[in-house]
């Protein structure tokens, strides 16, 4: 699995406008750390956690916060989901904040994935060799993609992702993320990646794929 390398494509696919379209978002983004890391305090890292699903399910989900050796269970969940704050570098002094809440099935599989990638992460290993070992991972059937449709939620508003264009980090608007392994563009009508502000794939054709999908919000009051 290449859980992170669909991001530099995607990113550039979508305008700027939208990666930067709220200032209040970029705002509680910048609260955080350049490098997130277990010395962000543990009540914080909970939240961060929880923020990324609706609380009926996050309240309910196992949580992982990060320790000094990777992914630390603090909580046993009841709802089979699962919430953690993902993480990689970008450079040697900027790393990504990723809330996540895989629901069952990324629970039995990509999870695993994410908590070995951190373990190497932690213990000084570049993304290069994490990439590298997860690969190996897969042919050697350490790993397992997700065998059903499922999905993970992405929908915390401090998501800061990358790399971008400039290989930094950038605030980036809830999503959803949901399993389509082997699945390819023409599956969704497109003959490329769409160039599309709330529609992509994270990696089309593998059996790690993702279809991202951004929620438009709710008009308001005054748009009726």
């Amino acid at each position: 699995m290449k859980p992170m390398n669909w991001r530099k494509g995607f990113l550039r696919v979508l305008s700027i406008g939208v990666l930067l379209s709220s200032a209040a978002i970029r705002g509680m983004a910048q609260e955080l750390p350049k490098i997130y890391d277990a010395s962000v305090p543990r009540e914080r890292q909970i939240a961060l956690a929880e923020s990324a699903a609706p609380a009926e399910v996050s309240s309910k989900a196992t949580v992982y916060i990060l320790g000094l050796k990777g992914d630390e269970k603090v909580r046993e969940g009841t709802n089979g989901f699962s919430c953690f704050v993902g993480r990689h570098f970008v450079k040697p002094t900027e790393t990504t904040v990723e809330p996540t809440c895989f629901d069952a099935e990324g629970s039995r599989t990509l999870l695993l994935v994410y908590l070995h990638g951190e373990e190497l992460r932690t213990s000084g290993k570049s993304e290069a060799d994490i990439k590298a070992d997860v690969a190996n991972g897969y042919t050697e059937g350490r790993f397992k993609y997700p065998s059903k449709p499922g999905f993970l939620y992405m929908m915390s508003s401090q998501n800061r992702l990358g790399p971008t264009s400039d290989n930094g980090t950038a605030s980036f608007p809830p999503h959803l993320m949901f399993y389509a392994p082997n699945m390819t563009t023409k599956d969704i009508g497109f003959d490329s990646q769409p160039k599309l502000s709330y529609l992509g794939m994270t990696n089309p054709g593998a059996g790690d794929n993702l279809i991202v999908v951004l929620p438009k919000a709710p008009a308001s009051h005054a748009d009726h």
